[in-house]
């Protein structure tokens, strides 16, 4: 409200939303009480009824359906609480881990386990990402439901998951190593996002080919190679296969398999820039064109982002779509 919004009316970023629908109260109803998107044969009963073109009654739905969108400034403050939020926790967790022992050797992760002490800093570190992977959970219900709707509630479970579990078991060396590991990529995305809101599309596609080479050598090369390496093997080795040994790494293992997926449509996007020039547009869009003509517009017009929320991300998000994600 005090830094977020100034920094968008300076931008340029107007509090407008889509264009809005013309009143209609047989519509409205239809709208409100039966769908949102009226089939063929609905289409045609409501164009006689009201003695209009049935192209015009879809044009009259997108409308109301894309008018209860939030506007572009209100995605805009969004993502700069997520960049804020991601890119201070990240040199938080970097600065106390990079004189940690345990982050140049990860064997130190399981020595003396479980005596091991809790540090002040470690447990507000636990603390804040529990917090804010929390918000996310709930902010997912409330915000646009989205194509990777389903991926992210998976990977916010796995994520709640393994923070709640490795604090119970006294695990906050190698949780603090995952969690430092994933922040790393994450303010890059709402960085491309707000450069996206900002229409400096040169910015937005070279924040969103940043954050895709660092994602994929996070979750791809480090994580499996240095995070899995030492609790499927290491830990293994160090203090035997202890009780709950396979739930840790079975949640482990399932956001490894979220981190191929997204790497996937991350790589995707980046061919289809090269080939156009530009990153393309996020398949996730939840603001629909009235015409053909307005679909023509957007795609010229738009980057990698659309003007879609993610209230997360998160991508909340993370991340994370049919074309790229947010964590």
């Amino acid at each position: 409200r005090f830094i977020a919004k100034p920094c968008a009316i300076n931008l340029g970023i107007q509090d407008s939303g889509p264009h809005r629908a013309q009143p209609n109260a047989i519509l409205e109803k239809v709208f409100t009480s039966i769908t949102k998107s009226p089939d063929g044969k609905r289409l045609e009963g409501l164009s006689k009824q009201l003695d209009w073109d049935v192209r015009k009654i879809q044009r009259w739905f997108r409308h109301r359906r894309n008018q209860d969108k939030p506007t572009t400034l209100t995605k805009f403050c969004e993502s700069m609480w997520r960049f804020t939020f991601y890119l201070s926790i990240f040199f938080y967790g970097l600065r106390f881990l990079w004189t940690a022992p345990w982050f140049w050797d990860t064997r130190q992760c399981w020595y003396n386990y479980p005596f091991q002490p809790l540090t002040s800093r470690l447990y507000y570190y636990y603390i804040l990402e529990l917090a804010f992977y929390w918000s996310l959970m709930f902010s997912q219900f409330t915000d646009i439901k989205r194509k990777d709707f389903l991926i992210m509630f998976v990977h916010h479970l796995a994520t709640i998951g393994l923070i709640t579990f490795s604090y119970m078991n006294n695990m906050v060396r190698v949780g603090s190593l995952v969690l430092c590991l994933h922040d790393a990529s994450d303010f890059l995305l709402e960085a491309a996002k707000l450069a996206n809101y900002a229409k400096y599309q040169r910015l937005c596609d070279a924040f969103f080919m940043l954050f895709g080479v660092v994602f994929i050598v996070t979750r791809l090369g480090i994580y499996p190679f240095w995070i899995l390496n030492t609790t499927l093997f290491e830990s293994w080795e160090l203090i035997g296969p202890y009780p709950s040994w396979w739930l840790f790494n079975g949640l482990l293992i399932t956001l490894q398999i979220l981190h191929i997926i997204w790497s996937y449509l991350i790589i995707r996007t980046a061919y289809k820039a090269l080939v156009r020039g530009k990153v393309s547009k996020d398949d996730r869009s939840d603001v629909e064109s009235s015409s053909e003509e307005e679909d023509v517009t957007s795609n010229s017009t738009k980057g990698v982002f659309s003007t879609s929320s993610n209230g997360s991300n998160r991508i909340n998000g993370h991340v994370a779509s049919g074309q790229w994600t947010e964590e």
